[in-house]
């Protein structure tokens, strides 16, 4: 894991930082609904790999509650992160490589510092694609896109 600070109170910050992502992940791993969405705050944001999937905090547990139910919602592994933080600053930022059943994903967000400490406040989800192969998976969701296009632009009408 790589994690950027300049200062001891920063080298701290991201090492909770840290802690509170692993927590997160291995949380969902377990179904452990509580602990999970006591990581984030209630004002939070998951953006998932579907670009319908825009979720503010209670939708999202709405969503998840089904998998966490069945005793195993999703597997990340940490394969790298970059944790960025400002002195005295409340937020920090970062982003992560993960391997998950999905191959290897993104993730990226925003955390605040909370009373109770490091809290996720946005999260992106992406599926990570090598270049080499864009125009694959282009063509292949060529269908789709149009058609959420469509709805989408529809709305702004």
């Amino acid at each position: 894991m790589i994690t950027c600070s300049f200062s001891f109170a920063q080298q701290k910050d991201n090492s909770d930082i840290d802690n509170t992502l692993e927590k997160w992940h291995k949380a969902a791993a377990e179904a452990n609904f509580d602990t999970y969405f006591g990581l984030m705050t209630s004002n939070s944001i998951f953006i998932g790999t579907d670009p319908t999937e825009n979720w503010s905090y209670d939708d999202f547990k709405v969503f998840a509650k089904p998998y966490f139910d069945k005793g195993k919602a999703w597997s990340f592994t940490t394969l790298e992160r970059n944790i960025f933080t400002e002195e005295k600053n409340q937020i920090a930022w970062f982003d992560e490589l993960l391997d998950t059943q999905m191959g290897i994903c993104r993730g990226s967000g925003i955390v605040e510092k909370t009373s109770e400490g490091w809290k996720i406040r946005h999260y992106v989800l992406s599926i990570a694609i090598p270049n080499e192969n864009v125009k694959e998976i282009t063509a292949l969701k060529k269908t789709f896109d149009t058609n959420l296009m469509s709805v989408l632009i529809g709305k702004k009408d």
